[in-house]
């Protein structure tokens, strides 16, 4: 199997690591991340300008392709099937997130928009999230074999694996819930602390406190009560591989 894997934390984020680390479990891995941080992107690409592409030779996982683009996330599946790698990936492995990607989080996160990118090329693709600054007790343990197991089960073309870990240690952790939906609001709810400053502009300062009771069945519930949440994505223009 080859597997791209990507994310939107950027190459040299931890859960990069880890989740190329797991991959290489599975299969031949690629690694094609961006260069900076670029979380929120959604599915975004570039239009205009140049994209850098570096051959990253001293990347710490051993026996895997890795490079690094001056591109989004979705950039990164894009230029990777079409100018990286020698034949098209059979998975696109998104993650691992710093920080969830649950409730309306989805729709603006870079994780999952690489993921859309893979299922708008015909590749089926799987992201992954973990709590920020989470540690990764419950993802080395797990992750495998749930991507084993997921990458068995039929699933739409027009729709993606969302997989979340608790950051919590693992004894801590309470089982796996599956078929979870997202939440109807952010994970964090984002406010603005205004500052007017001498110039007669405004500073507002981004703040947000983290979602702690939420719906039944849903993402969020799951992994604030230390449960794998495992639920599915769907891309809003994407029905049977072809555009509607």
């Amino acid at each position: 199997m080859r597997i791209l894997v990507t994310n939107d934390d950027g190459i040299t984020s931890a859960g990069l690591m880890e989740l190329a680390k797991a991959a290489k479990e599975l299969g031949e891995v690629w690694v094609v991340a961006p260069a900076t941080q670029c979380s929120a992107m959604s599915q975004r690409i570039s239009v205009f300008g140049e994209i850098v592409i570096k051959h990253e030779t001293d990347f710490p996982v051993e026996g895997v392709n890795a490079y690094s683009i001056t591109g989004t996330p979705a950039d990164c599946v894009k230029v990777a099937t079409m100018s990286i790698l020698p034949e098209t990936p059979d998975v696109v492995f998104s993650g691992i997130n710093n920080g969830y990607n649950v409730g309306i989080d989805i729709m603006y996160s870079g994780t999952i928009g690489a993921a859309k990118e893979a299922l708008v090329r015909g590749i089926p693709a799987i992201a992954f999230s973990n709590s920020m600054n989470g540690n990764f007790e419950v993802i080395r343990e797990k992750l495998v074999p749930i991507a084993k197991d997921l990458l068995t089960r039929p699933i739409e073309k027009y729709e993606l694996w969302n997989v979340n870990f608790p950051g919590c240690p693992l004894s801590e952790l309470k089982g796996i819930l599956e078929d979870r939906l997202p939440e109807g609001r952010s994970y964090y709810e984002t406010d603005y602390i205004p500052t007017e400053n001498p110039d007669g502009t405004i500073t507002l300062t981004v703040a947000g406190e983290p979602c702690l009771e939420a719906g039944e069945g849903s993402d969020t519930l799951a992994v604030v009560n230390n449960y794998i949440s495992i639920g599915k994505v769907r891309s809003g223009v994407l029905k049977d591989g072809v555009f509607v």
